[in-house]
């Protein structure tokens, strides 16, 4: 993939000047790439007094002319896997809970997909008298008896109709979502899988015994557009795909012999990224930046087999989640792997990931943005906050601060990240022209940001979201503004209130915690448009 080229900023004497107040103790080191992400390690260097680099502080700007990425409305998007399907799940779709929560993330794509797929079995030979031909009731109702028990009556003219559930239905439907994810997290660890009656090559050698190369994928893809375009409802239907795992040697292999074949066959080119097993049991972990940095490297090698065949091709991460194998009770589910998920959406934006399916929206297992009990998880509040202040223009920041010199052989990673895009223009809050900036604060101690150039003087609204409870990082509840979110009721969501900055004020980042903030009527002609 070519590397991209740094932008040149306007910079004003007011930023210059910020900047020379830095040049005390020693010299100034500050970078800038043309990446949305900072550059900025806050660790102390050897012989410095303790306490000298948490006083140190960080001056942040942002290039507000152009955007370096425009990504899908869509980007954050959502993966419910088959296995809902399995006794009767499905029915649980029909939650006035569980619709809203889903609501609450719209707009987005909903991908039915995972390793179950696998085992799935269309069966379309049932009542075909009652039918009159081909279209897309025919198919559908062919499965609606065995599988799709739901109450969503889908109106054009209304939207989703819900039937109106006592307290009593809601109950009996988490018991048995509890008692199934049991029967599902069976089946995971025995790796021994019952079939479910509708056929993706996704781990499917280690699953079935069987593989299939990349060539009979890219004959598939190919006979299945040939036959959407041949049906009158579906000829103008998007096809995405090859959904690969992780790039490493097979999986690349099998990405590059797909894209050499069918590469100008699918709209976009998807693969999945999972960060670790379910054999790790410690917070820690979700912390550590070379775990983090490790998408970086992947998206590298997927967009250069992708760029090598088809230079421009839409790139979807197709499945994400912290860890696979069901995830890991009372960690994946926590506060601790909002670091992981907040960054994955910073990092793949800046690289121009045009869309981020998470795995998954509601499931058995420790991965999901909703529990068993259609609680929303905290990840499920950070991409609620996501949703609702970042769009899809990904800015360039400029990050100036102290950094020790890197030990050779050694690489310095970012314990402080920061991203920015343009405020979402869904939110009627804010004028266009406003910019959100996310941040990350791995540190264990609070980190001081001063906005500068551009941005300084600004009002700020801060919403700053932080473990509730005496849990800690493994907690599953959060606060924002120092106010605990709940659903108040199954219809409805806690308000999200900022809090207010002044012009001019520091923004104080607490140590491991993550932050959104807007800056208000700053008219950035990349967010005008």
């Amino acid at each position: 993939m070519p590397k991209s080229t740094p932008c040149v900023f306007p910079w004003s004497s007011v930023w210059l000047a910020s900047l020379a107040t830095l040049v005390v103790q020693s010299v100034l080191s500050s970078s800038y790439s043309s990446s949305s992400s900072s550059t900025y390690q806050g660790s102390a260097a050897g012989g410095k007094r303790p306490g000298f680099m948490e006083r140190t502080l960080v001056l942040l700007d942002v290039n507000t002319r152009s955007p370096i990425r425009v990504l899908n409305d869509n980007f954050l998007s959502l993966q419910l896997d088959p296995s809902i399907i399995k006794d009767g799940w499905l029915d649980f779709l029909s939650s006035k809970r569980l619709v809203t929560m889903a609501r609450g993330l719209s707009p987005a794509f909903l991908r039915f997909g995972g390793k179950r797929t696998d085992f799935l079995q269309f069966n379309n030979q049932k009542n075909l008298a009652k039918f009159r031909g081909p279209g897309p009731d025919y198919y559908l109702k062919n499965y609606e008896d065995d599988i799709v028990r739901s109450d969503i009556a889908l109106d054009k003219q209304k939207g989703c109709k819900l039937a109106n559930h006592p307290d009593i239905m809601l109950e009996l439907q988490r018991e048995k979502a509890a008692t199934t994810q049991l029967v599902l997290l069976k089946e995971q660890l025995s790796n021994i899988y019952s079939n479910i009656t509708i056929t993706e090559p996704n781990a499917y050698r280690s699953m079935v015994g069987r593989a299939v190369n990349s060539t009979q994928l890219a004959q598939d893809y190919t006979k299945l557009r040939t036959l959407l375009q041949s049906v009158r409802y579906y000829h103008r239907a998007h096809l995405y795909g090859p959904n690969a795992g992780r790039p490493r040697k097979n999986a690349i292999l099998l990405l590059d012999g797909f894209m050499k074949n069918a590469g100008s066959v699918v709209d976009a080119v998807t693969w999945q990224h999972y960060y670790m097993d379910g054999r790790v049991n410690k917070v820690e972990d979700f912390l550590k930046t070379r775990l983090l940095d490790t998408l970086t490297e992947q998206i590298t090698k997927v967009t250069k087999v992708v760029n090598t065949h088809s230079p421009g091709k839409k790139v979807w991460l197709g499945g994400l989640g912290p860890a696979w194998a069901g995830g890991i009770s009372n960690l994946s589910d926590t506060y601790a792997a909002g670091f992981l998920w907040v960054n994955t959406l910073g990092m793949a934006a800046m690289q121009g990931i045009d869309v981020v399916l998470r795995h998954s929206f509601f499931d058995y297992g420790y991965t999901h943005l909703v529990d068993q009990h259609f609680n929303p998880l905290p990840d499920y509040w950070f991409s609620l906050v996501f949703k609702r202040l970042v769009g899809p223009r990904v800015l360039a920041v400029r990050v100036a601060g102290l950094q020790r010199r890197p030990q050779p052989g050694r690489v310095i990673r970012d314990k402080l990240r920061i991203y920015a895009h343009c405020t979402s223009y869904y939110n009627h809050n804010y004028v266009r022209g406003s910019i959100t900036i996310y941040i990350i604060n791995l540190h264990r101690s609070r980190k001081k940001i001063k906005l500068a150039g551009t941005l300084r003087n600004k009002t700020v609204h801060q919403y700053l979201l932080q473990p509730y409870g005496t849990d800690g990082l493994r907690a599953k509840h959060v606060q924002l503004n120092g106010e605990r979110l709940l659903m108040s009721d199954n219809e409805t969501f806690p308000e999200l209130k900022p809090k207010t900055l002044r012009a001019g004020r520091t923004i104080a980042m607490p140590p491991m915690t993550i932050g959104f903030y807007v800056i208000k009527n700053i008219n950035a002609y990349a967010c005008r448009r």
